[in-house]
Parts: structure tokens; sequence; C-alpha cells
């Protein structure tokens, strides 16, 4: 997704989930300027906003007929929480990046070289357990299940200190899930929330979302549920995508969040200066008090930052969406103060980077029009050792190549789980199993290892 959701672009075969026929409308996606190709834009929904932030911005979105289904809900859920503040309380205060330093360097970008594998075309009922269970392709010794299914389209995860997963949707809730499925709805209010956080040691969870929604004029913000907003006035949205999306806390206790730029591949400005000195706060990966809501810019130069996590090593890594003309699709290993591509790489015709600037180029890639979202690290026991600290990201479109996780370890990215409609998430559990979300369809899966 671009578009944080949701990502749009151009469309090769689409896949169709098949699923009971039902009188609620999906979100489609209406065409655009002609190209090459057709290309298609997400049709602005009258009573919910457009998706945000997650592929490059023409990917088609894959179709999913949503039901209605009731779910039980456990005894002691968390209640609902409205949220507090619409209007921004707190400008960001823009403080100089971090120097970069030689010590961290990325290796080389990596040529993914991947053959999809052949799925059918054809989706279970979203409410058919065993068919979708069936449906995703794992390695041996993993097994997958249908945990649970929440209404509207997913946009991001996290597990809480109680040990429910907490999930954002598209539509503007956040609702929790228990280990049998169990769905309650903890929080609404929001628009197109895009990340997801706790804070650790706390149960203070963090959302970024929008307060305007407007194609290039937005402007999105960070929060705490039922305390109101942090930081307030962060760019937002290119086509009414790309505004502040993934939200993480480092190991110094700081958050950090992915915010996206306000245009495809560059803009051209009025006036003179570098896009990062007139723009200083889009395109980029802030660092955040979460105290103070004070703002430094952390590292620069990607164009949409959708998900990021740390790794064991104290590492920053980053999913970021290439733009609409169909590069390579990215994810980076974040160097602080540093420059990583955002405009001089994702340009058709590309200018040079200002004098005594190095751009540094992707860690890996993935092909045009995937969109990765989700990312996370393995830093759990359960899985074979080999997979400690692997990064897994989530390729969300419906392009040929996307419809799954890969992971990313030594060489080329691999496969690892296929089969999905439209992952979007991807987190680590308190009990070490893997789970990932799907946007077309709102069901969680966990993939866990039994040997």
């Amino acid at each position: 997704p671009t578009a944080v959701p949701q990502p749009t672009e151009e469309i090769a075969a689409a896949p169709e989930i098949t699923a009971e026929p039902t009188d609620t409308a999906v979100p489609q996606a209406a065409p655009t300027e002609a190209s090459a190709v057709n290309t298609l834009v997400p049709e602005p929904p009258t009573a919910t906003a457009p998706p945000t932030a997650a592929s490059t911005d023409t990917e088609a979105e894959p179709t999913a007929t949503e039901e209605t289904e009731e779910t039980a809900v456990p005894e002691a859920e968390p209640t609902e929480t409205a949220v507090e503040t619409t209007e921004p309380t707190a400008e960001p205060t823009s403080e100089t990046a971090v120097e970069p330093t030689s010590a961290s360097q990325p290796p080389p970008a990596v040529d993914p070289g991947e053959v999809p594998p052949v799925i059918s075309n054809e989706y279970p009922d979203n409410n058919d357990k065993t068919g979708w269970e069936n449906r995703i392709n794992v390695p041996a010794g993993f097994t997958v299940t249908y945990v649970g299914r929440v209404e509207g389209h997913p946009t991001s995860m996290d597990f809480g200190p109680d040990g429910l997963l907490y999930i954002s949707n598209q539509e503007g809730s956040i609702f929790t899930m228990d280990s049998s499925g169990n769905v309650s709805t903890f929080a609404s209010g929001y628009t197109t929330p895009t990340g997801l956080a706790f804070r650790p040691g706390t149960s203070q969870l963090y959302v970024s979302d929008r307060v305007t929604n407007e194609s290039v004029g937005g402007e999105s913000q960070i929060s705490i549920v039922g305390q109101g907003q942090l930081i307030g006035g962060l760019p937002c949205c290119y086509t009414f995508l790309h505004a502040a999306n993934g939200i993480a806390f480092g190991p110094d206790g700081m958050g950090y969040v992915g915010v996206g730029a306000r245009a495809d591949h560059g803009e051209i400005l009025d006036g003179s200066g570098r896009q990062d000195e007139l723009h200083p706060l889009e395109a980029a990966i802030l660092r955040f008090n979460p105290d103070s809501g004070e703002v430094s810019v952390y590292a620069r130069g990607f164009r949409n930052p959708y998900d990021i996590a740390w790794d064991a090593n104290g590492t920053l890594w980053v999913t970021d969406n290439a733009p609409d003309y169909g590069p390579p699709e990215e994810a980076h290993r974040v160097v602080p103060g540093a420059e990583h591509g955002y405009p001089w790489y994702d340009c058709d015709t590309c200018f040079s980077p200002p004098p005594g600037v190095e751009v540094l180029p992707p860690t890996y890639t993935f092909v045009p029009h995937s969109s990765p979202t989700g990312i996370t690290v393995y830093k759990a026991s359960q899985f074979p050792s080999n997979y400690y600290n692997s990064k897994f990201v989530a390729l969300w479109s419906a392009f040929a190549g996307a419809q799954k996780v890969m992971r990313l370890a030594d060489g080329p990215p691999q496969n690892f789980a296929t089969g999905f409609a439209a992952p979007i998430d991807v987190v680590v559990g308190p009990d070490g199993s893997m789970y990932v979300t799907d946007w077309a369809t709102g069901i969680v899966f966990k993939i866990s290892y039994t040997g």
C-alpha cells in the first residue's frame, strides 16, 4: 500500500477475494492519467478517509468482500477510549540532523532475483479458517493458524503489556484481539491511523494519524491514546497518502517515526535552498521525545517510509515505497544523519545531490510495485536459531511478486510465507510466534514453528 495506508499502483491481475455476497461496498480505485499501463488511484470514500502511507502510489488495491461477523468479547477487555484532540497543540521543533557516522554503512543493495510462487487465484471465504490455513505456504516445520478477523482494513499492529494484540484499521478504530480471536473495540475516532507502538515499560499506546486529510497540504500527528496529541504539524499527504507512518521505540528510550514525502519523486519549490531545508520534517525518519514531543531528524531520503523496526544490534531498519514510474521497492539499514536516496535516486530524470552529500543506496530491493509495508525483526527463541535477528517484510500490493512475507537475512530476500491477499503488517508476539494481518480480508494469521 502506499496508502497507509493504502498503497495504490498499477495493476497486473489484482487478486479477487471470493466471499459471500454482502451489501458493503468495497473501496475501489479510479483510473487517473493515461500511461503505458493502467494506473489506479484510490477513489476518496464519502464516509471514511482514504488510505495512507504504504506502497508506490500507483498500485491497485486487492478487492475483498467484507462480511459482518459477531465476535465474543473477553470478559476483561479494555474499554473504548475516545480520541481527545483533533487540533494540533504542539508544533514540532526541528533540530539539526545527527551527523553521519562511518561506523555502520549499509551493505550494497541486493538484487532479489526472485520468481514468485504459483498460487491459485481462488481465495477462500473470509471466514473459512481451514481454507485460509491451507492456502498460506510456509517452510517445513512451520504451521499457520487463522487467529481471528477485525472489521475494515487493518493498517498496523502491536502487542500490549496485557498480552493482547492491538490492531488499527484504515477506517479509524483500534481493536484488541486475544489468543482465541475474540475482538473488542479499544478506541475510535482517528483519521487513517498508520502506526501503533506501546512505549516500553508502560501502557501508553502511541498512534500516528491525520489531522487534516488533504492532498499535499494536509497535516498528520502523533497522539497517545487517552491523553491526546503529542506532536502536530507533521507533513501530509501526497495524493492523500504519505503521512506519519510506523512508530518504534529505540534502545535509547526515544520514539522514532517514518514520515513520507509530499510528492512522488521530488518537488519544484519556490525560492532557493534544498528541499530538506525548506520542508525539514518530510521524507525522513524523525526522533521524538515521548514526554515532551520535541522532534529532530534522525535520517533523510525516504520517499514513503511505511514501517520501522530495531534489530538485536541496535540498528534501525525501514521499508520504503518507490515512485510510481516503477523502480524497485526498497528496505534500508538506516544510518543516523545520512541521506538515503530520495529524491536523488527516486527519479526518472535525476538531479545531482548537493555538493558534499553522500547518498546511500538501499540495502535490499524488491520487485517494482510490490509495496513493502510492515517490517519486524525476529528476536524471540521459538523459531530455529538461524532465524534470530532476521528481518521480515510484508509485500502488500496486488502485483505479481507481492502478497507475501519475505525474510531478509544473508543474501537476497527469500519467500517466507505466501498466499495472502494483501499482507499489511507483521509482528512477533510474546509467545515467539509471528503474526501477520491482511488489509484486504481483516484476518490475523499466526505462524509458529512446531518442528
